[in-house]
């Protein structure tokens, strides 16, 4: 019978704080969004005096003042390494990892004993927390979606752990747990749900499959399913192909001015090809927006975008900076303070396999040799030590800020702790 463990680090990115300045201990944190916009990551302490996920920071900058909250600009250079080292813990304790997320994985532990899960999984969170200092919690189940239950479940318990492998201990939880914390559950179908009179994750177990397909599509009745131990859902050591890709941004300070969008996009665009090139993806088109604050109650509000086609598919990063530059001349309007603006695109494809023009078509030979010196040189010596003409010298403007963030402590030599 399968079963996974989901384990993740409680409120990581605030812990990762925490292993290198232990004056944060239990004190209350934040870590916010780009341009320290809102509270993307928060302590247990900060939770209980109201702060939410996403509340802005200047909503709340007084009450951080006045309770004493610490609040730290992103450091993803950061978290994303100490994911990374998690991860190589977790491969120590088995072989068959999905890496869901920068905080989550899910673990196989279909070959440990019942009666042994337990204690594998408090070994682990102990070994995680020696060898890291992050806090982990630990929840088994024989599917995914109940492995997330019991994570859930295992944050409030003194030991981080709880096992629903056995049908007692499931009717037990799931008699309370409230829907919209159950996996796959959206606010949209909590609302269909709560209509019926369907309040706890029990009685959406109790439903037919058959109903709940024609209530939340395919994904409710494999949620069924799911919640009744039947798993539909299996590991993916490998990562899935992926079919989209986005660089989005929000400026440090509004733009006004065209050519600083045109720089703003440009550098999209390249980080965007950069992001092709490592994954041995292309694409034909790419979709660019930019728009306004919707909290700037006093300027006029202005959103839009515009997808442009390439005539076949590419990650030349010199030719997704003209595409999209071509989009920016076509949706710009003066008179407005634009907050926002990114590069979208869909429907990625190997660049072996895609269609090639019949007329315009692109110098692929050559536009590789380019970019695969650009991408050496930007490995060697660190990224945007080479970059297009078109992102411009001077991007302070629009630049993404982080004004309280903290050194990258593992990734940068220049950065590393010191001991006084």
């Amino acid at each position: 019978m399968t079963a996974f463990a989901l384990v993740d680090g409680n409120s990581f990115y605030c812990s990762c704080e925490r292993v290198f300045d232990p004056r944060l201990e239990k004190r209350p944190v934040i870590v916010l969004s780009n341009n320290d916009g809102c509270a993307v990551a928060r302590t247990n302490e900060a939770k209980a005096l109201g702060i939410r996920m996403g509340h802005p920071y200047f909503q709340i900058k007084d009450l951080c003042r006045r309770e004493g909250v610490v609040a730290l600009s992103s450091n993803y250079a950061l978290y994303g390494d100490m994911s990374r080292r998690l991860n190589q813990i977790y491969d120590r304790f088995s072989p068959d990892v999905e890496i869901y997320s920068i905080d989550e994985s899910f673990i196989d532990v279909s070959r440990l004993p019942v009666k042994d899960r337990t204690t594998w999984a408090k070994d682990l969170r102990s070994t995680v927390k020696q060898w890291s200092g992050i806090p982990t919690c630990v929840g088994i189940g024989p599917t995914k979606t109940l492995a997330k239950l019991a994570n859930k479940v295992a944050k409030k318990l003194a030991d981080g752990v709880l096992d629903l492998s056995g049908s007692t201990e499931r009717e037990r939880v799931m008699a309370d747990f409230p829907i919209g914390d159950v996996w796959g559950i959206g606010p949209a179908n909590q609302a269909k749900l709560a209509a019926m009179g369907i309040q706890f994750a029990g009685q959406v177990r109790d439903l037919e499959p058959r109903q709940a397909r024609q209530l939340m599509t395919v994904v409710g009745e494999r949620l069924v399913h799911e919640l009744n131990g039947r798993s539909c859902l299996p590991l993916e050591t490998v990562p899935p192909v992926r079919q989209g890709c986005a660089v989005t941004r929000s400026f440090g300070q509004r733009v006004t001015r065209k050519p600083e969008m045109e720089q703003a996009v440009a550098g999209y665009a390249t980080r965007l090809g950069e992001k092709l090139r490592r994954h041995g993806l292309a694409t034909d088109q790419v979709t660019v927006f930019m728009h306004t604050s919707r909290f700037d109650d006093d300027e006029p509000q202005r959103s839009v975008s515009m997808t442009v086609d390439l005539p076949e598919a590419t990650n030349d990063t010199l030719t997704l900076i003209k595409a999209s530059r071509r989009a920016v001349d076509q949706l710009w309007k003066s008179g407005y303070r634009y907050a926002k603006a990114g590069i979208v695109t869909q429907d990625l494809v190997p660049p072996s396999g895609s269609q090639q023009a019949l007329f315009d078509g692109l110098d692929h030979e050559r536009a590789a040799r380019v970019m695969q010196a650009l991408d050496e040189a930007n490995k060697r010596w660190g990224r945007a030590t080479v970059f297009p003409a078109a992102m411009g010298i001077k991007r302070e403007a629009f630049s993404t800020k982080f004004e309280m963030r903290t050194p990258r402590y593992t990734t940068r030599w220049d950065e590393l702790p010191e001991c006084r």
